[in-house]
């Protein structure tokens, strides 16, 4: 349901090039795209829609709205939000690719601006008329709306339904992922409907159609009675319309043997498994997975999948160095979110927000079944968002990123990958990814915890564009 600050239904208003009395190229844009008031040449596409001599009572012609997770229940800060001048730009392609800042918005764009920390956005100078085009995008989640009338000189709230990011593919783009269980972790429950928010029909084997697919990861033995056990490994029975219980594809199959799918996926989150399983990821899928980050690929790799630093090329692994320093599966401790930079700063003030409820202390996060690995990262080439200091031990970054390739100039770097010492879903309570439950039988929980609420916000971090001097 569509508002204005009058308060009354929308009215047909149709295209008025008269009445735009700036002639600009782009139809005067002043919310940051490629038009401005200073142009020359007449106004092009729906920028001829565009009314300039809007009364100071009623201001000009505006929309506002607000951009959440796929859920509707968080906000999203540095989504794209845009009015196209003409026809709505193609969808991004799935697989690796230079996803950067610069280019997310297209040139012609008549209006154009970005959310802020509690998800808001304000286009003003937009076009009046019938169909208008609405573009949102964090990194290659797309949504595009279809605004049925707008009416001139008013200011027109969206309602919150029409401006979340798509939890299936009727609705939008979604990133193809690539999540791997773990028996330590259960990172695949996350995405689900009821926290993230894609749909379940989302969830495929590789060879369906859903935007998210499933791998199961190595094995964990247990270092007391040798027992050994995996994460989950199959879809149960009659999910998502297959009356036999599919098993998911081994996570090998991602780099190997004769290069792998690794590059056709947006994003690939790796789960702890409980140990590292060197013996599993050889010299091919290091060099594999390099390959991918430096070509626009995005890595979540939670505690353990260290080793793909540890154990990686010359370049990669001289960015840092693990051990095994630190657990406490007693008590939660409080760690520090590093607002030295901006993004950091942002989940800061977003943890905060009451909207979000993730943190009762400002630039605090709570923090359950708690890990240190770390033990040096290089500071020029990493960026840390979250730290704490154990006991006796010196203050190491929980969380921390990397562009790539890490050589480049920031202006040549496209691809990014987290490391975090923090479990997704660490509460053995909770949600559990093990080989004798069936996914999605595993995922129990519908709330989400502070940890949960904080990896979301790196999650869409990870998959946004980058930005020279921003990340």
């Amino acid at each position: 349901m569509f508002k204005t600050t009058l308060g009354l239904a929308f009215a047909l208003v149709l295209p008025f090039s008269a009445a735009c009395n700036s002639p600009t190229i782009n139809g005067g844009d002043t919310d940051g795209g490629a038009g401005d008031d200073g142009g020359t040449g007449p106004c092009v596409g729906r920028g001829c829609q565009i009314n300039y001599s809007c009364p100071t009572t009623s201001g000009p012609t505006t929309l506002t709205g607000v951009v959440n997770i796929p859920a509707g229940n968080l906000p999203l800060n540095n989504a794209k939000v845009y009015i196209p001048s003409g026809d709505v730009p193609p969808a991004p392609i799935s697989g690796a690719s230079c996803d950067r800042c610069d280019t997310v918005v297209p040139g012609d764009a008549v209006a154009s601006t970005t959310t802020d920390i509690n998800g808001k956005f304000t286009l003003t100078n937009v076009p009046s008329g019938t169909n208008i085009p609405l573009v949102i995008r964090v990194g290659k989640w797309r949504r595009v709306v279809t605004i049925p009338s707008i009416t001139d000189c008013t200011s027109t709230q969206l309602d919150t339904a029409m401006t979340r990011l798509p939890r299936n593919q009727s609705e939008g783009t979604i990133p193809k992922i690539a999540v791997t269980t773990g028996n330590a972790d259960a990172m695949e429950c996350i995405f689900r409907k009821n926290k993230l928010g894609i749909d379940d029909a989302e969830f495929t084997l590789p060879s369906g159609n859903g935007r998210v697919n499933l791998f199961a990861g190595g094995p964990y033995q247990n270092p007391n009675n040798g027992a050994i056990s995996y994460g989950a490994n199959k879809y149960k029975a009659n999910f998502n319309g297959n009356a036999a219980a599919q098993n998911f594809p081994d996570i090998s199959t991602l780099w190997g043997p004769s290069g792998g799918t690794i590059n056709s996926y947006d994003i690939v989150a790796f789960s702890c498994e409980g140990q590292q399983n060197a013996g599993l990821k050889p010299a091919a899928a290091h060099t594999a997975l390099q390959s991918y980050i430096d070509a626009g690929g995005r890595v979540f790799a939670s505690h353990w999948h260290n080793i793909w630093i540890s154990d990686a090329t010359n370049e990669v692994k001289s960015i840092a160095t693990f051990g095994n320093f630190y657990q406490n599966d007693t008590t939660t401790i409080t760690a520090n979110i590093n607002q030295s930079f901006s993004k950091a700063k942002s989940l800061a003030d977003w943890l905060i927000l009451p909207s979000v409820n993730g943190s009762t202390q400002y630039g605090k996060l709570d923090i359950k079944f708690s890990r240190q690995t770390l033990a040096y990262r290089d500071t020029a080439k990493t960026k840390d968002w979250v730290n704490f200091q154990p006991p006796g031990l010196t203050n190491q970054s929980q969380y921390f990123s990397f562009n790539a390739p890490l050589n480049a100039a920031e202006s040549q770097q496209c691809g990014q990958m987290v490391f975090t010492d923090i479990h997704v879903s660490g509460d053995p309570n909770g949600d559990t990814s093990v080989s004798t439950t069936s996914f999605p039988d595993g995922c129990k929980t519908t709330a989400l915890t502070p940890q949960e609420k904080a990896l979301i916000f790196m999650l869409f971090d990870l998959t946004n564009c980058l930005q020279p001097g921003i990340g």
